[in-house]
C-alpha cells in the first residue's frame, strides 16, 4: 500500500502527534456497510476505511490498532477521550467544532425511499407539513437534516432497521437515508420508490482532534495524494462497492 505514497512528507510532529502511544488508533464507523464491509482473516473491520488506516498507519511507520464504533456519533463524541488518534468519519459542520477534517476522500449520496402510492416525487417536495421521515439520528445526513428540515417531522430511531420498522408498522411518509441503502430496503417493498437526486451528500474524510495542527496537514497531502493516485479508486473496486461509493473530486 505503501507505494502510493513514498514521497509523502511527514514530520516528527506529525507522527508524534497522530501516534502518541507509537501505535496509530483508527476509529472506524461500523454502521456504515459502504466503508466496513466485511471482516479479516484475524477478526479486524476490514473494507475502505480500515485499508485507508492501514495506508496511513504504514506511512507513519507504525502498528495499527482499529477502534471500533457502532455508530458516528460515538465515534465523534469519543474525540478528546484517548480512545483514537484518527477518526475515519462523515465531515460534518457540528463534529468539526472538536475535530479537523480532511477534505472528502469519498462520497455518498443521501436521497429519501415513499412507499407505494406516494404523492412525493421530488426530494424537495418532501419538507412539507404532515410528512414523517425516518432517519438514524446523528448521522451525517441525520445532522444535515436538524438543520434544514423546516416543516416535515424527523423520527430518529436508533438503527437502520428500526428505521424500516417503524416506516412500515406506522406507515411513515418517507426513510431518509444512504441511497444505496435505500436501493436494498425498497426490494423488501413492493411499490415502494428511491428518489432521484439527493438532499445532501455524505462526505466520508478523515480527522483528528483540534490539537494535532501539523498532524491535520498530514493528513490533508494523504487523502489528496490516496484520491490522485488512484488509491481509493482501488479501495472501492477491491471491496466491491463500484456504483455506491465514488472517489470525491480533488481539493
Amino acid at each position: 500500500m505503501t507505494n502510493h505514497f513514498a514521497n509523502l512528507p511527514l514530520s516528527d510532529e506529525a507522527k508524534a502527534q497522530l501516534a502518541p502511544t507509537g501505535v496509530l488508533r483508527a476509529g472506524v464507523n461500523m454502521g456504515n456497510f459502504l466503508l466496513v464491509t466485511g471482516r479479516t482473516p484475524d477478526g479486524d473491520p476490514d473494507g475502505v476505511s480500515p485499508d485507508m488506516a492501514r495506508a496511513i498507519a504504514a506511512c507513519l511507520g507504525v502498528p495499527l490498532k482499529l477502534v471500533p464504533f457502532k455508530s458516528p456519533g460515538e465515534l465523534g463524541d469519543a474525540v478528546g477521550t484517548n480512545v483514537w488518534d484518527i477518526g475515519l468519519i462523515g465531515a460534518e459542520p457540528q463534529r468539526a467544532e472538536k475535530i479537523e477534517f480532511t477534505a472528502a476522500y469519498a462520497e455518498i449520496e443521501a436521497t429519501y425511499l415513499v412507499p407505494a402510492g406516494s404523492p412525493l416525487q421530488t426530494v424537495d417536495e418532501v419538507d412539507q407539513p404532515g410528512v414523517r421521515i425516518a432517519v438514524t439520528p446523528r448521522s451525517a445526513y441525520g445532522l444535515w437534516l436538524d438543520r434544514n428540515i423546516k416543516h416535515a417531522t424527523l423520527v430518529r430511531l436508533d438503527s437502520a432497521e428500526a428505521v424500516f420498522t417503524r416506516f412500515v408498522d406506522d406507515g411513515l411518509e418517507a426513510i431518509a437515508a444512504l441511497r444505496p441503502g435505500l436501493i436494498e430496503d425498497v426490494k423488501r417493498l413492493p411499490g415502494a420508490r428511491v428518489l432521484d437526486g439527493h438532499f445532501s451528500v455524505v462526505q466520508q474524510a478523515v480527522g483528528t482532534a483540534k490539537s494535532n495542527a501539523a498532524g491535520a496537514a498530514f493528513l490533508r497531502t494523504f487523502v489528496e495524494e490516496a484520491k490522485a493516485s488512484g488509491f481509493v479508486a482501488s479501495l472501492i473496486a477491491k471491496h466491491h462497492v463500484e456504483g455506491r461509493l465514488s472517489v470525491a473530486p480533488p481539493h
